[in-house]
């Protein structure tokens, strides 16, 4: 079972487009996702492992049973631990792929796991178990955004998530809460996650919402994010493809000839 995760220390820097910043003390390890590191001071030296190294005792075959579930979410086989080898605190940061916040996650907090999106895991404490859920939701599974398959994180210490655009934190308490499938960031346990229509058929069909929700219930704490990156991927590419047109904006670069007349 995951636990007894390193005590680390962090601090967030800017608004939109964050970047985590971690302390580590001398002995302290920190593991993130491959190329997710930005800087780091003399003192940290960093490996790259198969798995997240909470199961100290686990052998060869079990990590890479590990690996193998974590290749389903479309993340590396690998995962790099960051330790402080010098005698003072050090500092390693961090940053998402794409413009968002980092969320700071205590999991003691979240009854000792997470379950979140399968891209959304930054980085967390030594100690931290980052494993894969199946949902057993038919609905949800087919649905949800997400497919069958999510990331679980779980252990007692912090652990980093990213998303897109502004980040809200929901409590619940028995209540429910419908949410367009991908607005969910993450949510704790006590939380039940499931797919449900979107309601009639001509709301479904014609108001742009899509036509499943998440329907989340129970008592817990639920992440949401305002601009999930397949909506910016889909404005992104919609907008290449009109400039790529017949309605080339004057100046632009796909405007200009492409065919070696600089007239």
């Amino acid at each position: 079972m995951a636990g007894d995760s390193h005590d680390i220390e962090y601090q967030l820097f800017g608004n939109d487009i964050q970047i985590i910043e971690i302390i580590l003390d001398p002995g302290e390890t920190v593991i993130a996702e491959a190329g997710a590191m930005n800087y780091m001071e003399d003192g940290i030296e960093f490996e790259t492992k198969m798995g997240d190294g909470s199961k100290a005792n686990q052998g060869i075959f079990g990590k890479m049973f590990e690996a193998g579930k974590r290749a389903l979410t479309g993340e590396s086989l690998f995962m790099t631990h960051f330790t402080n080898k010098g005698s003072g605190k050090t500092r390693v940061a961090f940053a998402a792929p794409y413009p968002g916040q980092v969320v700071p996650v205590r999991l003691s907090e979240t009854g000792g796991e997470l379950t979140c999106q399968k891209d959304a895991f930054l980085a967390a404490a030594l100690g931290t178990q980052i494993d894969i859920v199946f949902n057993k939701r038919l609905g949800a599974g087919f649905f949800g955004g997400e497919g069958f398959i999510l990331q679980k994180l779980k252990g007692d210490g912090l652990a980093f998530v990213h998303a897109g655009g502004t980040v809200v934190k929901k409590q619940l308490a028995g209540g429910s809460l419908l949410v367009d499938t991908g607005c969910l960031v993450g949510f704790s346990k006590g939380i039940d996650y499931d797919i449900k229509l979107a309601g009639g058929l001509k709301s479904m069909l014609f108001g742009g919402e899509g036509i499943f929700l998440a329907h989340l219930s129970g008592t817990g704490t639920v992440y949401l994010q305002s601009l999930p990156f397949s909506r910016l991927a889909d404005r992104i590419y919609q907008a290449a493809a009109h400039l790529g047109g017949k309605d080339k904006g004057e100046g632009s670069l796909l405007g200009r000839k492409l065919d070696g007349d600089n007239s």
